[in-house]
């Protein structure tokens, strides 16, 4: 049973609050995996926070290709939380003996905005290869788009601005 072990890193201009804030909502996880995957959480879940059970399976997680065909499964688990810094997600996939995920939020390296870091261990059941390169893609197209969505956006308390409406806001203020 071979490890793989990939790590994938993307700076964005907010800050660690509205990273982390990015990061656990169920809703951006699912826009970062969008077109390739749709992904179907447990029925009820909402969120990664505070109040996710750990060390206990959250119930079935469904992957769907091109958001149609499905292609895995897992029963989501989460191992660890430190709320507004990292998480790990080690659960049970139908696709690999094994399979863990850590997401860490630290502040960016020019002092300003946020760095995002994706930390994956797994080991695929079948064709090792070709897993690895789709995982690796799948979480390169992920930070494409939470970098494009965090850069293009301003999160403002709690509310997403897109730069039309900044700029039409900014413009009033003259």
């Amino acid at each position: 049973m071979k490890k793989v072990e990939l790590t994938m890193a993307t700076e964005v201009p907010v800050s660690t609050q509205e990273a982390w804030a990015w990061s656990t909502s169920l809703r951006s996880v699912r826009a970062e995996m969008r077109p390739l995957l749709r992904l179907v959480f447990p029925k009820g879940m909402t969120d990664i926070g505070a109040n996710t059970m750990l060390g206990k399976s959250l119930g079935r997680c469904q992957f769907f290709l091109f958001g149609l065909f499905p292609v895995d499964m897992s029963t989501l688990t989460f191992s660890e939380i430190v709320p507004g810094h990292r998480f790990v997600e080690q659960s049970q996939l139908l696709s690999m003996h094994f399979w863990r995920h850590e997401r860490i939020i630290t502040p960016g390296a020019d002092g300003r905005g946020s760095r995002i870091t994706d930390h994956l261990t797994f080991s695929p059941r079948f064709a090792t290869p070709i897993v690895r390169l789709m995982v690796k893609q799948l979480f390169a197209h992920r930070h494409k788009m939470l970098a494009r969505t965090l850069k293009s956006k301003e999160i403002a308390h709690g509310k997403a601005i897109s730069g039309s409406e900044r700029a039409r806001q900014d413009r009033s203020a003259w």
